[in-house]
């Protein structure tokens, strides 16, 4: 998920009541909250090295547990250098571990639920896993965690001005955490139900060998479905409001041969890493003067009704089939690297 709702969410949780568990509560939760995207530091190398360690093992139930008791060693040292608070409750160490790590591994939890997914089981298993119910930046997610936090800020304001004793953000929090974990039960049911729709058919007298419905931003109900079969990739659109899905629609990827330009291209660096990222990967080789240029894209990132195209990596050869540049680009447009 994007940052700003990692951060909403430690606030929520900490404004629910880990904040009277123990001093440095709030501090623990915001920080801890995004803390697992530290790897962004992979980005300084490229966008390929990135996508290659990006929620790894920050992101996997080891790797943020030990990240969360770092956090609590570091707030534990501040906390000794502070002046005793004058209200509120004291510093309880085992709460403040507790409230570390339930921030890092909120924060992968959360990653879990979109498309994206994490690899949990690191550093014994690099094996990808995704819930592909929630858009990275969901705007309802969104709406729903602000709300949480303007509709009792509202009320306090009011309340001020009749005179009247000031609301708390309690229930304000709970009922925005409460807020995600229906919203996710939502998508979860229409994901379910598109994964039928999409299962139910054959796509030009073939059944489906490995298929995927991933979400749209806002809506909960509208899906891009994505289906594999022995010859091609069938992307289509799907509504969990529907009664059907009308596989005649569906933008259809033929697999390309196995040619040498294609097989050069995948023992690049790039293709390796992207490749190994990739759940539904589909090549395009096209051939020139020089050589051949090799485009290689993940389905699951693309969106028919906004022509979205991320998760592209590009390889071009000469025509040796000698790697002259590689690159990879999160939102499909590419700059090429050599």
């Amino acid at each position: 998920m994007d940052n700003l709702t990692h951060t909403l969410t430690g606030l929520a949780l900490s404004q629910a009541g880990l904040n009277r568990k123990t001093r440095f509560a709030t501090l623990a939760l915001i920080i801890g909250s995004t803390l697992p995207d530290i790897d962004i530091v992979t980005r300084l190398d490229s966008s390929a090295t990135y996508l290659k360690y990006h929620r790894g093992f920050t992101h996997s139930i080891l790797g943020a547990t030990i990240l969360g008791l770092l956090l609590a060693g570091a707030i534990s040292v501040i906390a000794r250098k502070a002046a005793p608070p004058k209200k509120g409750p004291p510093l309880v160490p085992r709460w403040l571990v507790a409230v570390c790590v339930i921030a890092t591994l909120g924060h992968a939890l959360l990653d879990f639920t979109n498309s994206y997914g994490i690899r949990p089981f690191l550093p014994f298993s690099g094996r990808w896993y995704g819930w592909d119910i929630m858009f990275i930046t969901d705007p309802l997610l969104l709406a729903i965690l602000i709300a949480g936090f303007a509709l009792p800020a509202l009320f306090r304001l009011i309340s001020e001005e009749v005179g009247a004793a000031r609301p708390g953000y309690r229930r304000g929090a709970v009922l925005a955490l409460s807020g995600m974990v229906m919203l996710w039960g939502l998508r979860d049911l229409a994901h379910r139900r598109v994964l039928n729709e999409l299962d139910s058919h054959t796509y030009r007298n073939q059944n489906p060998v490995e298929l995927g419905a991933f979400p749209s931003p806002g809506n909960p109900f509208a899906w891009t479905g994505v289906v594999e079969t022995d010859e091609a990739f069938h992307v289509l659109e799907a509504n969990a409001l529907d009664s059907d899905v009308d596989v005649d629609q569906a933008r259809v990827f033929y697999k390309p041969s196995l040619t040498p330009p294609l097989q050069a291209a995948e023992r690049s660096r790039t293709a390796v890493i992207f490749l190994n990222f990739a759940r539904f990967p589909w090549a395009n080789v096209e051939g020139s003067e020089e050589g051949f240029d090799v485009t290689l894209r993940d389905l699951r990132f693309i969106s028919l009704s906004t022509r979205r195209q991320g998760f592209v990596a590009e390889v071009v050869l000469d025509k040796d089939l000698r790697v002259l540049a590689q690159s990879f680009s999160f939102t499909g447009r590419i700059r090429r690297a050599p």
